[in-house]
């Protein structure tokens, strides 16, 4: 009997330990159904290759979610095993039918509150909080939140003596006209500046923190100062127009 109620009590802590993986990878970014899944095949070593396994492998909080779940998964479903094969070892006909029926009816209610989504939401929000509190888990897929993957990217821009972004105010050159924005700027002397306003003048050797089109940053990081530059700057809002003109209709 003694097994029997460590294999219910294994089973518990098992499915405890996949929500709360599942509750770790959901803090990542990745959606709820996707974590449960994904913390599923890890604690089982099942191991689907999916997209959604490659976004979790690529991102370092993730894979380490991952690998944890893979240890104790590993562990939980060794103990299972012996747990069960102690409890049906030996004993009467009436006393293995009578720790048959236990077990059934354990991972029936086990099964029960597993899927009872009044209980999942509090367990949720425990597992949440305990993690705010004592872990740094809330680290998002930034790849995913700022659509790396489609054509946009973060870039760091040097302002010097002859290129184009040099001795203008940000209001100035209009980047946002070329749908461009700048995050930050790592001043020459070693001060950042965060969220920068449109009165912010940019010096030379000045490094610019910008997120926008692969393309445009690209082509703005070699734009040398005067008149081509200008031009350069115009064509590309024209350009900008017409990318927003297509979104409207989207």
């Amino acid at each position: 009997m003694i097994a029997l109620i460590s294999l219910l009590v294994i089973i518990t802590v098992s499915l405890t330990v996949i929500r709360m993986g599942a509750v770790a990878l959901s803090m990542t970014g990745i959606s709820e159904d996707i974590a449960v899944f994904q913390a599923q095949s890890a604690f089982s070593g099942v191991g689907f290759t999916t997209k959604e396994s490659e976004s979790v492998v690529n991102h370092p909080v993730r894979r380490r979610i991952i690998r944890l779940l893979m240890l104790m998964g590993n562990a939980g479903i060794t103990s299972a095993i012996a747990s069960l094969i102690l409890t049906f070892y030996r004993g009467t006909a009436q006393a293995l039918a009578f720790r048959l029926g236990v077990a059934v009816l354990g991972l029936a209610l086990l099964w029960a509150a597993s899927s009872w989504k009044f209980l999942n939401r509090i367990l949720t929000k425990l597992i949440k909080t305990a993690f705010r509190r004592w872990t740094n888990l809330n680290i998002r897929d930034y790849v995913r939140l700022l659509g790396l993957e489609k054509g946009y990217a973060v870039y760091e821009l040097e302002a010097s003596s002859s290129n184009w972004l040099c001795n203008h105010t940000l209001s100035q050159l209009g980047l946002a006209q070329e749908g461009v924005l700048v995050l930050g700027i790592h001043r020459a002397n070693g001060n950042y500046i965060g969220a920068p306003h449109g009165d912010t003048l940019i010096g030379c050797n000045d490094i610019l923190t910008c997120y926008g089109s692969e393309k445009v940053l690209k082509r703005l990081s070699s734009r040398l100062s005067g008149a081509k530059g200008d031009a350069e700057h115009a064509a590309m809002v024209e350009d900008q127009m017409k990318v927003k003109e297509k979104e409207s209709k989207i």
